[in-house]
């Protein structure tokens, strides 16, 4: 706390800083290698993609282009903005956006987002500030690929290693933001950019300090040593004070995530389909909804959120069923002589998780799976079990486009080294009907397909889909020009003022 206090000190004497808290050490600050949420979320001040969405997540728009357009269903034109400059002060252009496509694609790096890319045929260079992308066929989500950040060829170009880039912890972008310091477990520190395209950031500086723990944050907000912080329903219900709520404004929204337990389907305990749908039969979902966040949360029924054409409304969350849930293990084989046994692997990063784990473990109980848990910090989560696929289960969320993509989670391809399909799914059904939607512009029957995945992937149980928590943001008021949107608080933030004095 006193190595807070002097930062913070340190801090004021350089105009405004917005106090943020990240749960972890972000682990590349590289856009195409960012894949937990810290590294996501600090690499999203430092790096533009072509286009975004609006503040409302309905419609893309320019970032990094000035103007785009589809000369046919295969051929994407993007004109790009004359005046985005990088970060060292070097000028942004379309060899930059050439090298980011092929780096992408190949075959030195694993990114999943990787994926994104294999329906491009070819990038060319029409200009400096003009670029065409033709397809091998029509793709739903062809504008959405160039919201990936874009990176600079001219730093880039002669690295060898980019997984394990200088790079990689010491970013140049184009963004609104740019690196100041980055010290890990203490706080990584971005300053404005003065020759932003879009305009200067009124507030100077954005300091992420890196607190594992959740209480230690809520504590800090408390204490107004951070500017923003999410809060946790029993937070939110029993401790905050009358003077919380007069200097923090809170905002409420429905996420674009889900929280999910997933089997290892490669390991062969988990083969058995009737163990899949014991194991769900024995979880109640509005219990587990109801003990951890009262009302700021739902029930999740399938792999696609709601309010977004692929969700499926007619599939409903199993009923818990204790009975049919022990008569299927006793069909596989397994009985309080020889039960059923596995672990659950999550992190600490989220403090809701590990209690939900020990919810699950009792509800387990009930039916004789013994059920054993791990909490891990964030970044040993990753390295150690996720991405090796080291583990029986595990506990964790996923953070999903307005537009859903089915392949990165559920086909088999992604299930590879730096994929997203963790568990090991694998359905010859959903491949096909995958690789089907990938070219079905008529957005209406590409819902139909979508839905129809949704039952599949649901009734094969490789995920206990298990809630869709609230979002619950607290903004200090001395934070000025917030203005919430369907798409959350951030839109629009390099407008937003800071009054450093209370």
């Amino acid at each position: 706390m006193k190595y807070l206090l002097i930062l913070l000190l340190s801090l004021s004497l350089f105009g405004s800083t917005l106090h943020l808290a990240t749960s972890s050490n972000p682990s590349r600050l590289n856009p195409i290698l960012a894949t937990d949420s810290s590294s996501s979320e600090i690499a999203g001040f430092i790096f533009n993609g072509l286009v975004k969405y609006d503040k409302d997540s309905s419609t893309i728009i320019n970032d990094l282009a000035t103007k785009f357009y589809f000369e046919n269903d295969t051929t994407l034109i993007f004109e790009l903005n004359p005046h985005a400059k990088w970060h060292d002060g070097e000028s942004f252009s379309a060899k930059d956006v050439l090298f980011t496509y092929e780096t992408l694609v190949s075959p030195k790096i694993a990114s999943p987002y990787s994926a994104n890319f294999r329906f491009v045929k070819d990038v060319e260079i029409i200009n400096k500030h003009k670029i065409k992308v033709t397809y091998t066929k029509p793709y739903f989500k062809a504008l959405e690929t160039w919201m990936m950040g874009i990176l600079p060829e001219h730093i880039l170009k002669y690295d060898k290693n980019i997984m394990n880039s200088k790079f990689n912890t010491n970013p140049i972008g184009t963004g609104p933001y740019k690196l100041y310091q980055l010290e890990h477990s203490k706080n990584i520190i971005l300053s404005a950019n003065d020759d932003y395209f879009m305009g200067r950031p009124k507030i100077d500086r954005i300091s992420f300090h890196v607190i594992a723990d959740p209480m230690t944050r809520f504590l800090m907000l408390k204490s107004s040593s951070l500017d923003i912080g999410g809060i946790d329903p029993m937070q939110y219900e029993r401790q905050l004070t009358d003077d919380f709520h007069k200097n923090f404004n809170i905002y409420e929204e429905i996420t674009h995530s889900y929280t999910y337990l997933g089997f290892n389907l490669r390991l062969e305990k988990f083969k058995n389909p009737k163990v899949r749908e014991a194991i769900s039969l024995a979880v109640d979902r509005e219990e587990l909804v109801k003990i951890l966040f009262f009302k700021h949360a739902k029930v999740c029924t399938g792999p696609f959120l709601p309010a977004t054409k692929a969700f499926n409304s007619d599939v409903k969350a199993p009923t818990q069923n204790i009975q049919r849930a022990k008569e299927l293990l006793k069909e596989a084989g397994y009985d309080e002589d020889n039960p059923f046994k596995f672990e659950i692997v999550t992190s600490n990063s989220n403090s809701i998780r590990p209690y939900a784990a020990q919810i699950l473990q009792h509800q387990l109980k009930k039916v004789g799976v013994i059920v054993g848990l791990r909490v891990m910090e964030w970044q040993a989560f990753l390295n150690m079990v996720v991405f090796p696929h080291d583990f029986d289960s595990v506990l964790l969320g996923w953070g999903l486009s307005s537009t859903p993509d089915p392949y990165l989670f559920w086909h088999t391809d992604s299930d590879k080294k730096g994929g997203f399909n963790l568990i090991g799914y694998n359905n010859p059904t959903i491949d096909k009907m995958i690789e089907k939607s990938q070219s079905m512009i008529d957005r209406e029957e590409l819902a139909k397909l979508w839905k129809k995945m949704f039952k599949i992937i649901v009734d094969d149980n490789p995920y206990l889909f298990l809630y869709i928590p609230n979002s619950i943001t607290t903004v200090d008021k001395n934070i000025k020009n917030v203005e919430p949107s369907l798409s959350g608080i951030w839109h629009n933030y390099i407008k937003w003022e800071k009054d450093e004095i209370r």
